[in-house]
C-alpha cells in the first residue's frame, strides 16, 4: 500500500506543473488573437470615390478687376484660384522670407483692395468678393 500511496503523490507533483502551465497558455494565447481579429475588422472598409461639389463646379463670372488677372471667361471657384496663383507664381509674387504672404503688384494691390500684402489664406475671401 506505500508503494501506491508514493505513486500518487508523484502523480500530484507531476500533475500541478500542468495545470499551471494549462492555465498560463490561453493568457498568451488571448493576447496574440487579440491583433488578428482586429485586422480582420479593418480589411472589410471599402473605399468610396469622392464626389465631387457642384457647388465648386458652377461656373462663376469674375469681376473687372479679377478679369485683368486671370480673364473674363467665366470659371469655377476653384480654377480661378489656380490662375491666381499662377499669376502670382510667374510674376514671383510669393514673400521670399514668408512664404505664406503674396506681394501685391499693380493689378493685385486693386483686387486686394489697395493692401500691399495679403496672406494665402485671405485669398479664398477676395475671391468671393469679386465673383457674381
Amino acid at each position: 500500500m506505500a508503494k501506491k500511496v508514493v505513486k500518487a503523490k508523484k502523480a500530484a507533483k507531476k500533475a500541478a506543473p500542468k495545470k499551471a502551465a494549462k492555465k498560463a497558455a490561453p493568457k498568451k494565447a488571448a493576447k496574440k488573437a487579440a491583433p488578428k481579429k482586429a485586422a480582420k475588422k479593418a480589411a472589410p472598409k471599402k473605399k468610396t470615390a469622392r464626389k465631387p461639389n457642384a457647388a465648386f463646379m458652377a461656373p462663376l463670372t469674375p469681376s473687372a478687376t479679377l478679369a485683368d488677372v486671370i480673364g473674363t471667361k467665366a470659371l469655377p471657384r476653384t480654377e480661378i484660384v489656380k490662375q491666381i496663383w499662377n499669376y502670382i507664381k510667374k510674376n514671383g509674387l510669393q514673400d521670399k522670407k514668408n512664404r505664406r504672404m503674396i506681394n501685391a503688384d499693380a493689378k493685385l494691390k486693386l483686387l486686394f483692395g489697395g493692401k500691399g500684402q495679403i496672406s494665402m489664406f485671405e485669398l479664398a475671401k477676395i475671391v468671393s468678393k469679386h465673383v457674381k
